[in-house]
């Protein structure tokens, strides 16, 4: 079977490419990673969020949610940032990541998105990273590394990590 395609040439035979200037085309407002924020204050929460945002070159962040830590609220917000590709949670205190813990232990009962994943980060150290992983493109598996990756910077450089001594 024979089978024939057009073939579009990248440049004109015997021709100098033109000059254009590059292009910067916008991320799609879809297919990114959600970040969910958990904390005891909601406040703190929003604080987070809005700071993550404006550190963005773009200002256009990944579907991003604030919330205390009622857990109708963590639902929701799981919900409403899930654009299809994976949602990840960040928390701010023990208590709180026990509590979204047990949420996402009850994923399937409580229909919440699928994947969804606990980040094991400082709230606002890995929601920093998180969200401009998400915010680029990266996808779940990314996103999560990026917040984790917060545990491993050091604040002083003379104070190595226990794990390094």
């Amino acid at each position: 079977m024979d089978v024939k395609a057009d073939v579009v040439p990248l440049r004109t035979p015997g021709r100098a490419p033109a000059r254009t200037p590059l292009r910067v085309l916008p991320l799609p407002d879809h297919d990114r990673v959600g970040i969910v924020l958990v904390c005891r204050s909601r406040t703190l929460a929003q604080a987070t969020l809005d700071f993550c945002v404006r550190l963005l070159p773009t200002g256009d962040p990944a579907p991003v949610a604030a919330v205390g830590p009622a857990a109708e609220g963590v639902v929701a917000a799981a919900r409403q940032v899930d654009q299809g590709v994976g949602v990840a949670v960040l928390c701010d205190l023990p208590d709180t990541a026990h509590s979204v813990l047990a949420l996402l232990d009850r994923a399937e009962e409580l229909t919440l998105p699928f994947p969804i994943r606990f980040c094991d980060a400082p709230l606002v150290e890995g929601a920093v990273p998180a969200v401009a992983t998400a915010a680029a493109g990266g996808d779940l598996a990314a996103v999560v590394e990026a917040a984790e990756d917060a545990y491993r910077l050091r604040k002083r450089p003379d104070n190595p990590h226990p794990s390094h001594v």
